[in-house]
């Protein structure tokens, strides 16, 4: 490694490949991968002091209902300030609710309460490059109307070509909101997804699909490792990031080297 050993960014992902109700029933609560998630950043609370994050994905629900949550705090304590938030919000749910719902039904759960889905992403946030507020903490978020364009990153990087990677951004003509490697990096894997996606669409539009039936297929046959390696190609220092696209897919990557390890 030449990188010194420090407390830098944590990260922790988890997949549920279980119905909510089967966690319900083996662990008596849905609240499983949440508390799960709580725990793993626990365990890396030394990790970064200076911000933390939270994002839930949820897979089957159906259009008009939002799929994707998230929390961030900067706060002096910031998991615990998270996880109050999140809790938060579930206790008004339930308390404003037209029915008297239990806080342990697990399709009640689903349907209505953030944090009850497939995919959890937590980050504890060391700051190495740009300004300590909310905007630098991860997760970050590029959101779309089709599920398969829609990102959420949360890394453990120190790049040392970032003034590179902003300036192909502006030769291909996009307009990011901040210079920071966070948003750097968001927008490079952004910009190779929508290719793929593009490309992928053509694909079956040239093969007589319809619109609507194109989103699926779009989710089952996209080409995540492809993505990365064209976004990566340019990336110069230690990394590991983590990744949900909205559709369901997540991954993690880390630099060739493993100046940054993952486990």
């Amino acid at each position: 490694m030449s990188d010194p050993v420090k407390h830098e960014c944590g990260i922790a992902l988890i997949r549920l490949l279980k119905p909510l109700e089967y966690y319900r029933e083996k662990y008596g609560t849905w609240r499983y991968g949440v508390n799960k998630l709580y725990l793993l950043m626990e365990k890396q609370h030394n990790r970064g002091q200076d911000g933390a994050g939270i994002v839930n994905l949820k897979l089957s629900l159906p259009s008009g209902s939002p799929y994707i949550h998230r929390y961030r705090s900067n706060k002096r304590d910031p998991i615990r300030d998270v996880f109050e938030e999140l809790n938060h919000e579930i206790g008004l749910i339930l308390e404003n609710s037209a029915i008297k719902q239990d806080i342990d039904d697990s399709v009640f759960a689903y349907n209505n309460l953030p944090f009850s889905g497939e995919l959890l992403l937590g980050h504890l946030r060391y700051g190495t490059f740009g300004k300590n507020n909310l905007n630098t903490v991860h997760p970050v978020l590029r959101a779309n109307n089709w599920k398969s364009r829609s990102l959420v990153l949360a890394g453990n990087f120190n790049l040392t070509n970032v003034d590179e990677l902003y300036s192909d951004l502006l030769e291909i003509g996009q307009h990011p909101v901040d210079f920071s490697d966070t948003v750097t990096i968001l927008e490079n894997v952004g910009h190779f997804l929508d290719q793929e996606v593009e490309k992928t669409y053509r694909g079956f539009k040239q093969r007589g699909y319809q619109k609507a039936e194109i989103s699926p297929l779009i989710a089952e046959k996209l080409d995540v490792g492809q993505i990365l390696i064209n976004s990566s190609k340019k990336w110069d220092g230690g990394y590991v990031i983590a990744g949900l696209i909205g559709h369901g897919d997540a991954f993690v990557l880390r630099d060739p080297n493993g100046i940054r390890p993952a486990f």
